[in-house]
């Protein structure tokens, strides 16, 4: 079988919008110009794209015209390693998806323990946070929550008042277990992060003993500024939000 045939044999496997790489291809292709060569032909008749230097993705056409690959697509190197997940997708990532901004934003955000300098891979710019916490299949949700909360200023296309609005909601529908954990893993969170929960959870009439704790760990005196929470939280005074 010639070496395009078998490429396009593997290809026509794959989903559409999947990201791979040369190194995906090599098991079936064991000559690495002839591999190159090829798959730049099938970028030239648009049969698949490039999106950036080694990586190429299958397009998926819409009324409205090509779709780019999903975020994770994009970035699923730097989520996973060695079959463990090292990172979770944040911020401009995931505000869609919680309903907090319809913007759709080219950088994708990504929470890490270890953080490196934003980059670019084709036309998205790939940036980090730095999350204490360590990161779980499991608390990705929650984290990707509390990161809204720290970043509740900075959410695009909205007004902080719309955004707890909605973060209320989304802490609303969490389990008493996971109410549990949020506040766990808010102690690694910086302080207004911390009280900002705090007031959401009372507004709940969240009375877990935890609460409590997390009213202890935050300096008495801080004043933390959060212009149009108080619109939403009826409580932000007892967090010393202003």
């Amino acid at each position: 079988m010639k070496i395009t045939e078998t490429i396009a044999f593997r290809l026509d496997r794959l989903p559409k919008g999947y990201v791979f790489s040369y190194r995906d291809l090599s098991q079936e292709v064991d000559r690495q110009e002839a591999l190159i060569k090829a798959l730049n032909r099938m970028v030239s008749s648009g049969r698949i794209a490039k999106l950036s230097k080694g990586k190429f993705y299958k397009p998926e056409q819409s009324p409205f015209g090509e779709l780019p690959p999903p975020p994770r697509q994009i970035v699923k190197d730097l989520l996973v390693k060695r079959g463990k997940v090292v990172g979770y997708l944040t911020g401009f990532s995931v505000y869609p998806q919680f309903g907090l901004s319809t913007q759709v934003s080219n950088t994708i955000q990504i929470g890490k323990n270890e953080i490196r300098p934003a980059f670019k891979r084709g036309r998205y710019i790939i940036s980090f946070i730095k999350q204490k916490n360590t990161i779980t299949k499991g608390n990705i949700p929650l984290l990707q929550l509390l990161d809204s909360l720290r970043y509740v200023k900075k959410i695009p296309g909205t007004s902080v008042s719309d955004a707890c609005q909605r973060l209320l909601a989304l802490i609303k529908d969490c389990s008493a277990e996971e109410l549990v954990i949020l506040i766990r893993l808010a102690l690694k969170y910086p302080p207004y992060t911390r009280a900002l929960l705090g007031a959401m959870l009372e507004q709940i009439n969240s009375a877990t003993p935890q609460l409590k704790g997390l009213k202890r760990s935050l300096n008495p005196i801080t004043r933390y500024k959060i212009p149009g929470a108080s619109l939403i939280l009826s409580d932000a005074e007892n967090w010393n939000i202003v």
